[in-house]
């Protein structure tokens, strides 16, 4: 058998992207950009959309989130700390990185440099 698929076996960091509620129209751009810096994204919201649509009960989703945080390698945190971000940034064990959001940019930061919502 001969696919592309098959040549593309370079292993990257997986990334779980925290974002607040607030920045949610920007999830597409936001694992484009960890896709644009090697890695690969774990996107909660382009995972789980928006706690499913309110379709399951929320600790649903947040439990379902909080097991592939454990699969990641990596955690990137974007724009404001809700307390649901600030959550994940306690549970994870790992590395983190922090990015100031300005318009589709997305610079990297100190924690101490992002807002507390």
């Amino acid at each position: 058998m001969t696919h592309p698929a098959l040549s593309l076996t370079k292993k990257k960091p997986v990334v779980y992207t925290a974002l607040s509620k607030h920045n949610f129209f920007l999830r597409a751009h936001i694992s484009k950009f960890v896709l644009e810096n090697d890695a690969v994204p774990l996107n909660p919201f382009m995972i789980f959309d928006y706690f499913m649509l309110d379709t399951l009960p929320r600790d649903t989703v947040r439990e379902a989130n909080n097991n592939v945080l454990k699969k990641a390698d990596e955690l990137w945190v974007f724009g404001q700390i809700s307390d649901g971000v600030a959550a994940e940034i306690a549970l994870f064990e790992g590395s983190k990185k922090f990015f100031a959001i300005k318009g589709k940019e997305f610079i990297e930061v100190s924690q101490d440099d992002l807002e507390v919502e």
